[in-house]
């Protein structure tokens, strides 16, 4: 049509193609009258290669950079913000990306311990009782060997008890255990382990090492390792109790070190077979008792209670919500909180054990219409009815 200077029906082509009519004339018919657009070139290009090497000089910025080149070049630059709209607009020829490289490593057979918490993590139980827990991982560096370890708590006593643990698990102690920065065995202000954590290593016989801040990769080998805890979750509402968490939790355990790893290729429990003999010995056993024998730290309850040994035993109300320490001498449990005694109770198979008098106190915030006799005597019913239960 064009070669005999027909002019097209426009519309009706549209229709034909489904096309708007004007389209059909400019993108079609007057394909060739549409010059390209050429790109405005800026003043700022001649000063392009200067631009990116001032700019990868460590501490230099945009302004910095603007203010030399303004200053020194005596050029006529433009405006700031149009400088910023350049670099923006060319950020991988002026503002090339730093790389982070994570070079694989490994380690020598008996060499090092990585370890860290998981959690918290939530599972309920069949009677749809939540548990609350963390899990104490840790990986042997050159076999991969992991060990899982339930904790209610994340204290410097938690971290103690479950080193040791691992170190029983293991039969020996590596060279060093390397961590990042747990806020139970880290001293912020002096950047370093705690004097009670670094006693505890040297009584062990271990160094203690912690990750560069920002760099938990250097401890990826732990790190890679927690995913599994994902095998747990399966289990809600398929145990009873807490000895039963604790016993589905060391079956994983068995299994994820039958898995092979991706990176050596072979189970961890094989190459463990090879590393275990590289571990140093144990510490003497008075050493370990030593500090299995600190107190157990426990979360008081709304209901003034704390666990121990399957049981729950009262404290006054002021220390709800608080984390107490508890210690069995003489068969009496004694409960502390900051060094404090605060109550005593004697061991008991009863499920719940409270003494009268915090019984009282916590009975009269809640019925506080109620005078001292009332709220005496419908403590002393309720008591009764409780010690009925416990039976």
């Amino acid at each position: 049509m064009k070669a005999d200077n027909i002019k097209p029906n426009f519309s009706e082509l549209g229709r034909i193609y489904g096309k708007d009519r004007r389209t059909v004339k400019k993108m079609y018919y007057e394909v060739d009258k549409i010059k390209s657009k050429k790109e405005k070139g800026s003043v700022l290009d001649k000063h392009k290669s200067l631009i990116r090497e001032k700019l990868l000089i460590p501490g230099s910025n945009m302004k910095a950079v603007y203010m030399y080149i303004k200053t020194n070049k005596d050029a006529d630059i433009g405006s700031y913000s149009n400088f910023r709209k350049y670099v923006k607009k060319h950020p991988n020829e002026l503002i090339p990306k730093k790389e982070d490289i994570h070079l694989r490593f490994e380690t020598e057979y008996g060499k090092q311990l990585q370890f860290d918490w998981k959690g918290p993590i939530y599972l309920k139980n069949k009677c749809d009782e939540i548990f609350e827990f963390y899990i104490f991982s840790t990986t042997l560096g050159a076999s991969r060997y992991h060990t899982f370890i339930y904790s209610k708590f994340m204290t410097l006593e938690s971290v103690e008890r479950c080193l040791i643990e691992t170190f029983e698990t293991i039969n020996g102690v590596p060279e060093e255990c390397l961590t990042d920065n747990m806020s139970s065995i880290i001293n912020y202000s002096q950047h370093a382990f705690t004097k009670e954590f670094k006693a505890f290593a040297k009584d062990m016989n271990f160094n203690p090492k912690k990750c560069k801040v920002g760099s938990p990769e250097t401890k990826g080998k732990d790190e890679s390792c927690n995913r599994f805890m994902n095998w747990l979750y399966p289990y809600e509402h398929e145990f009873e109790s807490e000895e039963d968490l604790i016993n589905i939790i060391k079956k994983i355990n068995i299994q994820i070190n039958k898995e092979i790893n991706q990176t050596t290729n072979m189970p961890p429990l094989s190459l463990f077979r090879i590393e275990k003999e590289y571990l140093k010995p144990l510490p003497n056993k008075q050493v370990i008792a030593n500090y299995l024998d600190t107190m157990i730290p426990a979360k008081v309850s709304n209901g003034l209670l704390v666990y121990y040994k399957g049981c729950q035993y009262s404290v006054p109300k002021k220390y709800i919500n608080q984390t107490v320490k508890l210690n069995e001498i003489d068969n009496k449990l004694c409960i502390y909180y900051n060094k404090e005694l605060i109550a005593t109770h004697s061991i008991s198979n009863k499920k719940i054990n409270y003494r009268e008098e915090d019984y009282t106190e916590g009975l009269s915030s809640v019925l506080k219409y109620k005078t001292d006799n009332e709220i005496e005597m419908i403590a002393s019913k309720n008591l009764e009815l409780l010690n009925r239960l416990n039976k």
